[in-house]
């Protein structure tokens, strides 16, 4: 037990430093979208990709709701990942492709509802869960997208 105290002096740091290779997947996810494709499915390809990360990691949800950034390294991902987030969501808004009256604010509790939903609502498997949680993103997506 001291070995983990003198490491991680927080449980909250013990659980970031867990949560890091997930942070790590959207983040990724988020960079090599491509800047000139279509800014609707650069969005809903990144959204997919960090519902399927938060799902199958459950360190995940915590570790981005901490109030205090532990490790020096994750702060500097949850901020590079909302930061790409806010520019895919900005080009989707640039695009017409979003509603405008829709924010990166509004999204994150949109998001995080969604895959509370998942987690809370009964599923057998691991799968049925992801499967849950994309079939609730779908729905927040239509609400997102504009129509001509």
């Amino acid at each position: 037990m001291a070995t983990v105290y003198r490491h991680f002096p927080t449980p909250e740091a013990l659980l970031e430093t867990v949560a890091t290779p997930g942070f790590e997947t959207p983040v990724s996810h988020a960079e090599h979208a491509p800047a000139d494709g279509d800014a609707w499915t650069a969005l809903r390809d990144f959204l997919f990709a960090a519902t399927d990360a938060v799902i199958a990691d459950v360190s995940l949800s915590p570790g981005f709701a901490a109030p205090v950034n532990a490790p020096p390294h994750t702060s500097k991902l949850k901020q590079r990942l909302i930061a790409l987030f806010g520019r895919l969501l900005d080009r989707a808004h640039a695009a017409g492709a979003a509603d405008p009256g829709v924010t990166q604010a509004d999204m994150v509790p949109l998001m995080c509802g969604e895959v509370y939903a998942a987690n809370v609502h009964p599923a057998a498997t691991a799968e049925d869960r992801a499967a849950n949680a994309r079939r609730y993103l779908v729905v927040l997506l239509e609400g997102l997208r504009t129509r001509a």
